[in-house]
């Protein structure tokens, strides 16, 4: 069976005058209906590139595209912008990063609700306005009649992300992709919103995509997840083989860079060293390899040769030149006993 989703080998390159962005090189996976994809990694990963890219959003620019994304059966890089377009808020939609700047502050919140309703269903007004307060109600923002005439800068962060939500959702997209919905929000609200996420991709049955720098995020959420380093996937499978069997050096260090409530709050995070790759000048061979501190087990592989993403077992693929039976040992012995020491 086909996926509903299907991303193959996408490349999405800007050129600049420093040179060359190469945002996304190389990136494929593949999302099932009513399941949800972690796609994670530091800022300038690629990660926010790629979900544009998913919309078509960078269409029309001086982005470099390549590559195919199918969506339930249609290939959206070699489609025209009129047809992508009408796929947009209907087929596929978008829960962005900032909902303040992504809204537009000189209409209402009701209104921009009821705009996106319209553009797909022939009503009028009076019934969008009224599917709109549904849907405001739906995402628990308290009375929806009145809230509904409020601008964006009346909603608190938190109110603004359910209103965000709202529009995604109001034509029932079969895709919803998430770019980092928690963002500045209070560990509370962060709760709620992605547990309304949850409630409504099961009502919908939709696929979905949650796009986030912090792996505590995705932990309970997703079904599989994607780690992301220098525009490429170094890192996919279950998330229990993220979690309990990782085998890339750098998603053990996201790993031990994620607060944990079970040791003294006293106890430092175990930063990954250095700064991540520029996507311009991408270190040659593995990427990583200028911050692993594994890197010279290889020889000078990791610093000449891009390791392919290969498939260790069960779906769970690694793009790493250590041998298989080594990462297994240095995570059972070296990684897993400092992250597990309460």
């Amino acid at each position: 069976m086909n996926a509903f989703l299907d991303v193959k080998d996408l490349h999405i390159h800007f050129p600049t005058e420093d040179g060359l962005v190469k945002s996304v090189d190389g990136l494929s996976f593949a999302l099932e209906r009513g399941k949800t994809l972690g796609i994670v990694g530091e800022s300038g990963s690629g990660k926010s590139v790629t979900s544009l890219g998913i919309l078509g959003l960078h269409k029309g620019g001086n982005a470099r595209i390549s590559g195919e994304i199918w969506l339930d059966g249609n290939e959206l890089v070699s489609a025209g912008n009129e047809y992508v377009r009408q796929l947009r808020g209907k087929k596929m939609a978008m829960i962005f990063q900032d909902p303040l700047s992504s809204m537009h502050p000189y209409y209402s919140v009701g209104d921009q609700i009821i705009e996106a309703y319209r553009i797909h269903h022939d009503v009028t007004k009076k019934v969008a306005r009224k599917h709109a307060i549904d849907m405001l109600g739906r995402v628990g923002i308290p009375e929806p009649t009145r809230r509904v005439d409020d601008y964006p800068h009346q909603f608190s962060g938190g109110m603004r992300q359910r209103a965000m939500i709202a529009m995604a959702l109001s034509n029932d997209p079969e895709l919803l992709i998430a770019d980092e919905p928690t963002t500045a929000l209070d560990v509370t609200v962060q709760a709620q919103i992605l547990d309304l996420m949850v409630d409504l991709q099961r009502e919908f049955n939709s696929a979905l995509i949650i796009i986030t720098h912090d792996l505590g995020v995705v932990a309970e959420l997703s079904d599989d997840i994607l780690v992301m380093y220098g525009g490429k996937c170094i890192e996919y499978g279950s998330a229990d083989d993220i979690f309990y069997r990782p085998e890339h050096p750098y998603t053990w260090g996201l790993l031990g860079s994620m607060p944990r409530l079970d040791r003294e709050p006293t106890e430092r995070l175990l930063p990954i060293k250095g700064s991540p790759p520029s996507l311009i000048n991408v270190p040659p061979g593995c990427a990583f390899h200028p911050r692993c501190p594994y890197a010279d087990k290889t020889g000078d592989k990791a610093r000449t040769e891009v390791p392919a993403l290969a498939e260790t077992e069960g779906g769970h693929l690694v793009r790493c030149h250590m041998d298989r039976t080594e990462r297994r040992a240095l995570w059972e012995n070296e990684i897993k006993p400092v992250l597990e020491t309460p």
